[in-house]
């Protein structure tokens, strides 16, 4: 009998980015089967869709209530364990909920929700139904940062300092400069995207970063939002100062119209007695900067490396990985929590890292609309 984890996904069908990556990611580790779900709001492309990727045409259904309804009659050895939650940002909730109150495991694209209270409802029912939920923050998977993780908490930089993290693209300056181009992207409509684009959309990853690799929680920020355009209501580069209860400060800077960038994240940490630099562009490569010594070049798969940095690596030194892996560390990582296997707290992002990042979009717009001052984050 098949041990793979049954998967569904809600969205990511035809030539979605994110659905392909999710999909590759699912099946790299063999813990997964992905069975079936709803990959367009029109139920003929759907159907369409997963007879291209070779899916059973009775497990595409019209919608996520269906799926639940039917995949729940189903017994247990054949219907969907867990869910993956592709969808534009509006959907993320309501399909989240129904699939948590009916007993689904959860793996779910950033940002979580569109508001901070609905994070904090999905939570509850989530801890209520010990379920299983993953954030996507697909650059948490990579070794070099798993192994920039474990270096900080082991004291190997000293007391932390300052921060510098970025995030940085060009894709919405082509697009922004027109009237009707920017009426027409999903991302800048308030109603599919929520309260934020920028934010929503990458610096949330920034931010998780900062969180995850320092191991400190953010305190309190200041922020200076632009839209560019009196008629476009949603952010598209954000500066933001942040501040550590241990008076460590830094910056997280993110743009989606830093012209001819690509994504370009990096993280800068300081500390006391070294410093430790990565950037996602080129991910197998961590440095390690100090006063008194040379700069230290790390790369994955040698034996100088963190245990949790080296499961997270599948070929031996020299053969670069990348996204799809990272991504695949996250899925493997929730498929040991799924199948209640031991596994690390740093190997997928948890529900509460959504919530975070939720509180932290709220914030940073409270702090630009008034007047750009510093708010304190709910910790």
């Amino acid at each position: 009998m098949s041990t793979k984890i049954k998967l569904g996904i809600l969205g990511g069908g035809g030539d979605s980015l994110i659905g392909e990556l999710h999909r590759v990611a699912a099946k790299m580790h063999d813990h997964y089967e992905i069975i079936g779900g709803v990959f367009n709001p029109d139920h003929k492309i759907s159907l369409e869709f997963g007879k291209k990727i070779g899916l059973d045409q009775n497990r595409i259904y019209k919608n996520t209530e269906e799926l639940i309804e039917q995949e729940s009659k189903l017994d247990p050895s054949q219907r969907m364990q867990a869910v993956s939650v592709l969808t534009p940002n509006f959907l993320h909730f309501p399909m989240a909920k129904l699939l948590l109150e009916n007993d689904f495991h959860v793996i779910c694209e950033k940002p979580l929700t569109t508001t901070y209270n609905e994070a904090l409802e999905l939570k509850k029912i989530k801890e209520k139904k010990n379920a299983v939920f993953a954030v996507t923050h697909t650059y948490t998977g990579y070794p070099m940062v798993r192994q920039m993780t474990k270096m900080i908490s082991d004291g190997i930089i000293g007391n932390i300092q300052k921060v510098d993290a970025q995030y940085l693209q060009g894709w919405l300056n082509p697009v922004i400069h027109e009237k009707d181009k920017r009426s027409s992207t999903w991302r800048l409509n308030p109603k599919q995207s929520g309260s934020s684009c920028c934010l929503g959309d990458i610096g949330t990853h920034a931010f998780n970063m900062v969180e995850l690799v320092t191991g400190m929680k953010v305190d309190k920020i200041l922020a200076d939002l632009n839209t560019l355009y009196d008629d476009n209501p949603m952010d598209i580069d954000a500066n933001i100062l942040i501040r550590f209860p241990n008076n460590a400060k830094g910056t997280i800077r993110s743009s989606q119209i830093a012209t001819g960038e690509e994504n370009n994240i990096q993280i800068n940490v300081y500390g006391s007695k070294g410093a430790l630099k990565w950037k996602q562009e080129n991910p197998n490569y961590l440095y390690h900067l100090t006063d008194d010594k040379p700069l230290s070049v790390l790369k994955p798969g040698h034996a100088y490396n963190s245990e949790i940095s080296l499961d997270g690596t599948k070929l031996p030194p020299g053969h670069p990985e990348g996204i799809f892996d990272a991504m695949g560390n996250i899925y493997k990582g929730a498929a040991r929590a799924i199948k209640n296997m031991p596994f690390e707290k740093v190997e997928f992002p948890p529900i509460e890292d959504g919530v975070r990042g939720m509180d932290f979009i709220e914030k940073a717009l409270e702090s630009n609309s008034n007047g750009n001052i510093w708010v304190k984050l709910n910790n």
